[in-house]
């Protein structure tokens, strides 16, 4: 995976994430949503074969690349849970 920086503002970012679909952004949105310090985070599809849909962020306090580093942690968390439940069942 790829990110590409598109805009950097105090306060908001705007990037793409190269070779991913809604299979990773819906997570990553949902998860920034939980974020008290996040006023908004969601993505634009514009044409889902032939475009990377651009990811915007903005937070009310705090660095909004330290919100996304916060998001990706507790993702990333919730699927290593997630494989070892499931490593234990079979």
């Amino acid at each position: 995976m790829n990110v590409q920086l598109i805009k950097k503002e105090k306060d908001s970012i705007e990037f793409k994430l190269e070779d991913e679909s809604e299979v990773l952004l819906i997570p990553l949105r949902n998860q920034l949503l939980t974020d008290d310090a996040v006023e908004y985070a969601n993505y634009n599809v514009r044409h889902p074969k032939l475009d990377i849909p651009p990811f915007s962020l903005k937070v009310t306090a705090g660095k909004p690349q330290n919100a996304y580093k916060k998001a990706c942690k507790a993702l990333s968390n919730t699927y290593k849970d997630m494989l070892v439940q499931f490593s234990k069942q079979i």
